[in-house]
């Protein structure tokens, strides 16, 4: 399969990307590295991204910003780095990357724990996790030529505690193979409107 992988070396990213690596052609798309460079809060560089790769089998995105501070000192433009990015970046590779999919391929969103469990300074990212839930699970029921979209949502990974530990107080770290199979899940497998969630339950 020809791969797009948005955010392709970032921390959880360049996991997944080295794992499609040993089976399939992949291409990095990022803001400051990677095979093609694109701005996902920009919806004309998602269409030029794909104007320059040409057909694709699938799309995995692991990337996405939003911002993490305390509801109070949120201002009106703080919420919109997550929607114009996160939420509207995802939104857009599906809304414009459905003509450049090949028939039968998948698109794989990424959103996190906070959607389902939300820690404090987090309003804004658990917001747009829980838009990119409900998008996936309403989107999938109009995609054609067989298309597939599902979303993995992680929990806080091994390689990013010594960073966001502090935030997450007695949360389990997910090992980091884990997460590559919720994306490998979503690329190689049938399943399509799910929400795939790589955290414990509790």
């Amino acid at each position: 399969m020809k791969i797009l992988i948005v955010g392709g070396n970032g921390t959880i990213g360049s996991k997944v990307s080295g794992h499609f690596l040993k089976k399939h052609e992949v291409i990095i798309a990022g803001r400051n590295s990677g095979d093609v460079r694109l701005d996902m809060a920009d919806s004309e560089s998602i269409k030029t991204m794909f104007e320059k790769i040409g057909k694709v089998d699938a799309v995995v995105c692991t990337a996405g910003d939003a911002k993490w501070a305390n509801f109070d000192a949120l201002t009106e433009d703080d919420f919109y780095i997550g929607i114009k990015s996160k939420l509207m970046g995802q939104i857009n590779l599906v809304r414009i990357g459905k003509n450049y999919m090949n028939p039968g391929g998948s698109f794989t969103l990424s959103s996190g724990i906070l959607a389902d469990h939300p820690v404090r300074m987090t309003t804004s990212g658990a917001m747009v996790g829980g838009a990119i839930h409900s998008f996936v699970k309403a989107v999938c029921l109009e995609l054609e030529n067989n298309i597939r979209i599902n979303v993995v949502s992680s929990g806080l990974v091994e390689d990013a505690v010594v960073h966001y530990e502090a935030y997450f107080p007695g949360h389990n770290p997910i090992p980091m193979k884990k997460v590559v199979n919720g994306f490998v899940k979503s690329v190689e497998g049938a399943g399509t409107g799910e929400i795939i969630r790589m955290y414990d339950n509790g």
